[in-house]
């Protein structure tokens, strides 16, 4: 491993003016990618900044019934959280559908955000891949792809995000916090994550230096009914070859009145399915109502050689979820 500098930050301006420091930082919490990434030499940095003891650990109801959540709370305490059960279903189910128990209790609510894919030619130095060297080419496009984007990639980059939660908040209409050497600002989860475009290697919209300081859930979509599925290869601990997150609320006479659709594994970043959404909104969210929307949605998608079968699992798995959440009784 490549030797490093440590520096342990004990407030948010004392991280950010490190990491202005040493361009070469990462931020540190509970590591469960970075450090993987650092052992396979993907990820080299000059310094590591331990935010670990900043006073981001807490979940807080906000006034007017959201909820702001530190970006260290831990996924196990995020997920078991009363109100984040009662409220916002879809996040806590998202939370324990990744990774593993052991894991869940050290990853942090922004690293989750923050993972990098999981594509092979990523993680591989001896293939290419313009995500971790701008211009070496991409060797999923040619080969190995079946767990790979449908929706959104480009000639240089055909990589999926990894996280669940993200596809949850991004449902759930969620904001993220951050704090960088210009101030503060917000950004919807549903933007936070870029498309690969000319530019794989940024997977975010996230400045140099800014660092996430909380996600907050808004009042609005607590307490609607929400879900999130997950199809994968085996039953744990395997990332998503297509998931669906849905927030859905019908008025007095049956119709959508306000529908949050996102997917997971179909894209370089959780896909808020617009689309899908606008088609649904005032009817009744019958099977062939939802069909005939989320067929919409997919009608974008561009599948290369092996990953085809993806946009039917999409389909087939967000019609379940949207029916079932519509037949599920309502408090």
């Amino acid at each position: 491993m490549k030797p490093f500098a440590y520096v342990r930050a004990r407030t948010v301006e004392e991280a950010t003016a490190a990491y202005a420091a040493d361009p070469g930082a990462r931020y540190l919490a509970g590591g469960t990618n970075l450090v993987d990434l650092m052992k396979l030499g993907v990820e080299t940095p000059e310094t590591l900044i331990d935010i670990n003891r900043l006073p981001l650990d807490d979940i807080q109801e906000l006034p007017d019934g959201g909820l702001r959540v530190g970006a260290t709370v831990r996924g196990t305490d995020l997920a078991a959280h009363p109100l984040v059960r009662a409220r916002y279903a879809a996040v806590s189910r998202a939370l324990l559908s990744g990774a593993s128990g052991q894991l869940r209790n050290t990853a942090t609510t922004g690293g989750n955000l923050l993972q990098r894919t999981r594509c092979p030619y990523f993680q591989d130095l001896s293939k290419p891949c313009n995500k971790r060297v701008p211009g070496s080419g991409c060797g999923a496009r040619d080969g190995v792809h079946r767990d790979h984007a449908v929706l959104g990639h480009s000639d240089l980059c055909i990589a999926t995000h990894p996280s669940d939660l993200a596809v949850a908040l991004a449902a759930h209409d969620a904001d993220v916090e951050l704090h960088g050497p210009d101030g503060e600002r917000t950004v919807p989860v549903a933007e936070f994550h870029r498309l690969p475009g000319d530019h794989p290697e940024l997977d975010t919209v996230i400045q140099p230096g800014e660092l996430i300081t909380a996600v907050t859930l808004p009042a609005a979509t607590g307490g609607l009914a929400s879900v999130y599925r997950k199809a994968r290869d085996r039953a744990s601990y395997a990332f998503a070859l297509v998931s669906v997150a849905a927030v859905l609320d019908l008025d007095g006479e049956g119709a959508v009145r306000h529908l949050g659709l996102a997917f997971g594994g179909l894209a370089h970043r959780p896909w808020r399915a617009r689309r899908a959404e606008g088609g649904l909104l005032g009817t009744a969210p019958t099977a062939e109502n939802v069909s005939r929307a989320v067929a919409e949605e997919l009608s974008a998608a561009e599948p290369l050689r092996d990953n085809a079968y993806k946009i039917e699992l999409a389909h087939r798995l967000a019609g379940a979820v949207l029916t079932g959440l519509a037949a599920t009784p309502r408090p």
